[in-house]
């Protein structure tokens, strides 16, 4: 089982095997260039590689457990055959019988957008048995209808607490500490207010002395603020925000542009290790 760095920067490359993805959806027609896709990215420089066959873009559909396993099982193998030992692969899901097949090919991370509310027992024990990560989310809603008009008090220490208690739960469950993982979903039921709270305040998840993974790739909030439409062009304000996470103390990353976040991060952390 590899091991991930709380205390030094991680990237964890997207690979969505999917049609209808905000950003890169339809882009891997088949098996093989989802799995050069994937050789790239650990070529820049991503430790982690996150295989999804479910879009959970706003007002996307659900997808079966039967379909994401079809989407992902070839790529998830052939990944892990190709990889290098030290690169982790991880499963994006909320089923568990998604994850198992994902687990049993060789990836070493569930990454649960849900935060545990689709299959919470099913997952918590897949989880303690193949001792794997296990990445929890925040999301206000489900993504079809999350960003119809997201309401909170206090949208950090909302989230704050909702991540809180989900680790709790699986600690209670048998989870080892170090290998949960909060995630504050920005752009998950939030508003772009919500999310530049949550960017603003990041050091209050990073200090909670568990990994903590930020995922602004590409996102719309980019878009609110500098009027761009189009995803792929939002790459420099990705990198913004991924320097803020590293100032912050996130230490893992999950982005589309490897090589650039790779530079933007690098620069940023030794610059943070003569500031402490």
């Amino acid at each position: 089982m590899n091991h991930i760095d709380k205390n030094k920067p991680t990237i964890m490359g997207i690979l969505n095997v999917t049609p209808d993805s905000f950003s890169d959806g339809g882009s891997y027609p088949s098996s093989s260039d989802a799995v050069n896709r994937a050789m790239i990215m650990i070529e820049q420089g991503a430790k982690i590689i996150d295989i999804g066959g479910e879009s959970t873009r706003p007002g996307s559909e659900r997808v079966s457990a039967l379909e994401q396993i079809r989407r992902i099982s070839d790529v998830i193998s052939q990944v892990c055959k190709e990889k290098p030992s030290d690169i982790i692969v991880s499963v994006d899901t909320t089923l568990a019988e998604v994850a198992k097949v994902a687990i049993d090919s060789g990836a070493e991370l569930i990454n649960d957008v849900s935060g545990g509310n689709d299959d919470s027992t099913n997952m918590l024990d897949l989880v303690k048995d193949s001792k794997c990560y296990y990445c929890i989310m925040h999301m206000k809603g489900i993504p079809k209808t999350m960003q119809d008009n997201p309401q909170y008090s206090n949208v950090v220490s909302e989230v704050l607490d909702f991540l809180k208690a989900k680790a709790s739960v699986a600690q209670k469950h048998g989870i080892e500490k170090e290998k949960i993982i909060l995630d504050p979903g920005i752009g998950f039921g939030k508003t772009l207010e919500h999310n530049l709270d949550l960017l603003a305040n990041l050091h209050v998840f990073a200090n909670q002395d568990y990994h903590t993974l930020l995922g602004t790739s590409r996102k719309k909030l980019f878009d609110s603020i500098l009027n761009i439409v189009s995803p792929d062009e939002r790459v420099i304000g990705t990198c913004a925000t991924s320097v803020v996470g590293v100032n912050a103390g996130i230490n893992i990353f999950r982005v589309h542009d490897v090589w650039q976040n790779k530079q933007a991060i690098d620069v940023a952390y030794e610059i943070k290790k003569l500031n402490r």
